[in-house]
Formats: C-alpha cells, sequence, structure tokens
C-alpha cells in the first residue's frame, strides 16, 4: 500500500510565503554596554591585572564574543581608553564653551573633574587617562600616543580659557596662557592621584581652590 506524502513541515512556511529564514543566532549583548562594563573593570583593576575570564564575567560575553566584537585584551583596553576619552569630553565640553568668569569656569571643570575621580562603586577610580600613563603608555608606543594626545588636549583647553581670560583683562598682561594651563593641568593630575588615593573630597576641594588661586588670584 503506497503511503500518501506528507505535507511540508510547518518551519518551512516562512519560505514558501517568501519571508526569508533567520539563520544564525542573534546578538544577545549590546556593544556599547559591554564595553562600558570592560572600562568600569580596567579602571578598577587596571590592564595586567583584570583577566580575559574577568571580562568576560563583566560583560556575559564568553571569549569567543568578546575577540569577535573588540579584538584581544590590548585592543579591548585601547577601545575603553577611547570610550573613557570621548566620555570625559562630553562632560566637559560645555563649560568650555560657556561664556562665564575665568574663576568660576576654573571652579566648575574641578568640580567635574572630581565627580569622575570619585566614581566608582568599590571606591574611586581616578582618572584613567593617569593610571594607563603610568602603566601600559610606558611599554606600549601606541598606548602612550594616545595618552600624550589626551594630556596635550587638555593643555590646550585649558590654554584656550586663560588666554580668553586674559583678553578680557581678568589676568595681568603678564600672564603666560600656556604656563597657566600647565600648571591646571597638573592640578587635574594631582587630585586625580590622591582621589584614588582615597583622599576625602573636602581636601581635594582645598588643593583645588589654593592652585585656582595661584592661577587666577585670590577671591577679593
Amino acid at each position: 500500500m503506497v503511503q500518501k506524502s506528507k505535507p511540508p513541515a510547518a518551519a518551512n512556511e516562512p519560505e514558501r510565503r517568501g519571508q526569508p529564514k533567520r539563520r544564525g543566532r542573534p546578538r544577545a549583548y549590546e556593544p556599547e554596554v559591554a564595553l562600558g562594563k570592560a572600562l568600569d573593570l580596567f579602571r578598577r583593576q587596571g590592564f595586567a591585572a583584570t583577566s580575559l575570564d574577568d571580562l568576560s564575567e563583566a560583560t556575559g560575553m564568553n571569549r569567543p564574543s568578546l575577540y569577535g566584537a573588540f579584538g584581544d585584551k590590548r585592543e579591548l583596553y585601547i577601545k575603553s581608553y577611547q570610550r573613557y576619552r570621548e566620555d570625559a569630553r562630553a562632560s566637559m565640553v560645555e563649560i568650555f564653551r560657556e561664556e562665564m568668569p575665568v574663576r568660576q569656569r576654573l571652579e566648575r571643570i574641578f568640580a567635574s573633574a572630581l565627580n569622575i575621580y570619585l566614581s566608582g562603586e568599590t571606591g574611586p577610580r581616578g582618572c584613567f587617562t593617569v593610571v594607563t600613563a603610568a602603566s601600559e603608555a610606558v611599554s606600549d608606543p601606541d598606548i602612550r600616543a594616545m595618552v600624550l594626545d589626551g594630556l596635550s588636549e587638555l593643555d590646550k583647553a585649558f590654554a584656550s580659557c586663560f588666554r580668553k581670560a586674559k583678553e578680557k583683562g581678568e589676568l595681568p598682561e603678564s600672564a603666560d596662557p600656556a604656563v597657566l594651563a600647565q600648571l591646571a593641568s597638573a592640578t587635574v593630575h594631582s587630585i586625580a592621584i590622591r582621589s584614588r588615593a582615597r583622599v576625602s573630597r573636602k581636601d581635594l576641594e582645598a588643593i583645588v581652590t589654593g592652585a585656582i588661586d595661584v592661577m587666577v588670584g585670590a577671591k577679593g
């Protein structure tokens, strides 16, 4: 007795109706979220102390997925540092652009920096640029170039502030915007290191106030 042929399986129906069949597994992670988690981990532990297993656990991605999305551990560190630079720049760009007295501008810049440096679920994380300068930048030319670019960018931003202040008569004719910019940047680096060592915000703000007094004169 000849058996009747069975109708096609229901799973094939979408293709018969002109709807392409979905192939492969959908991406189960959000790249920007995963990169943010990797950044948090690198800021807390540094490059050497962070293993691929640590990164896998933090991001929820297995090793092959991590490599496919970001490359090896070094490439992920570089992408994390670039993300940090972008976030830090975004948090300060309006302060540098807005019109305000130079003292007020400096106070807001340093306050924003402290907000970044003192953040962290397990304690203050400091500045990722400073941490990287003292570690990976020492032996990696590409990372060192990125750090130097970050330092130069900050110097230039501060120099522009002091140059405008001098043009408006807020600073004496003898003031050198480039030198003042380096002093301001050095203050940023100092509070970054001290914040990671868990110096209190009150003490860090006292350092900032003293530095601003040196740069633009004490409040009258």
